[in-house]
C-alpha cells in the first residue's frame, strides 16, 4: 500500500469516527454506571417534543420491577409533584427546568444506593404526542477506603514519682533478705576460719 492509499484509509476512518460520534450524540444515553454513595445525572432526550409551552409537559419517570413501580420523578403540566415520588427516592432527585423546552429530562440523583440499580422508563406527554425512553443504571458497591496507618506507640519514660507495685516490692524484699543472709553467712565463716587459725598457732 502506497502513501496515498494510506492517507485515504486514515481519512475514511476519521470520517467514520466523526459521523459515529455525531449520530450517537443525537440519541439518549441508555446505560449508566456509578458507585454507591456517589451522585449521577441521567438524561432522556425527546427531540420531537421541543418548544412547547411549559404547562403542556407531563413527565412521568419510574423504575418498574416485577412486583411494583417506583416513581422517580413526576411533573404535571410543568409543575413538579413530589408527593407521588417513591420513598426510595425522596430528597435525592433534582431536575433541570431549563432544558425541558429543548425536549430533555435531566435528573440529578444523589447518594446512590445498590437498590437504585435497574431499568428506568421516562414518559413525556404534551397532549399531542407521548413518547417513552428507557435507560439502565448499575450501582456498584463502594470500594473500601484504605485505613490510615496506626501511629507507633513509643514507650514513655518512667516518671520519678512512679511507685513500684506491691508484687515488685515483695521481690525486692526477698532479694535484699537473701543478700543479707548470704553476707551474714560469709562473715560467720570468715570469723570461724580466722579463730581456728589463731588457735592452731
Amino acid at each position: 500500500m502506497n502513501r496515498e492509499d494510506m492517507e485515504k484509509v486514515i481519512c475514511s476512518i476519521l470520517l467514520l469516527l466523526s459521523l459515529t460520534s455525531c449520530v450517537s450524540g443525537a440519541f439518549t444515553r441508555t446505560s449508566y454506571e456509578a458507585e454507591e454513595n456517589h451522585n449521577i445525572t441521567m438524561e432522556w432526550i425527546f427531540s420531537n417534543l421541543i418548544n412547547r409551552p411549559l404547562d403542556s409537559y407531563i413527565v412521568y419517570c419510574e423504575m418498574p420491577t416485577d412486583d411494583r413501580r417506583s416513581v422517580l420523578f413526576h411533573l404535571h403540566k410543568g409543575v413538579e409533584v413530589p408527593e407521588s415520588q417513591d420513598e426510595q427516592f425522596t430528597g435525592r432527585v433534582r431536575w433541570d427546568k431549563d432544558v425541558l423546552r429543548d425536549g430533555r429530562i435531566r435528573l440529578h440523583m444523589s447518594r446512590l444506593r445498590i437498590n437504585d440499580s435497574g431499568r428506568y422508563r421516562c414518559d413525556m406527554d404534551t397532549g399531542d404526542d407521548r413518547v417513552s425512553r428507557i435507560c439502565h443504571l448499575n450501582v456498584t458497591a463502594a470500594a473500601d477506603e484504605p485505613k490510615p496507618p496506626r501511629p507507633t506507640m513509643r514507650p514513655q519514660p518512667e516518671s520519678p514519682t512512679m511507685r513500684p507495685q506491691p508484687e515488685s516490692l515483695g521481690r525486692i524484699y526477698l532479694y535484699v533478705g537473701l543478700g543479707a543472709a548470704l553476707l551474714v553467712l560469709c562473715t560467720g565463716l570468715y570469723f570461724a576460719f580466722l579463730r581456728k587459725r589463731l588457735v592452731g598457732l
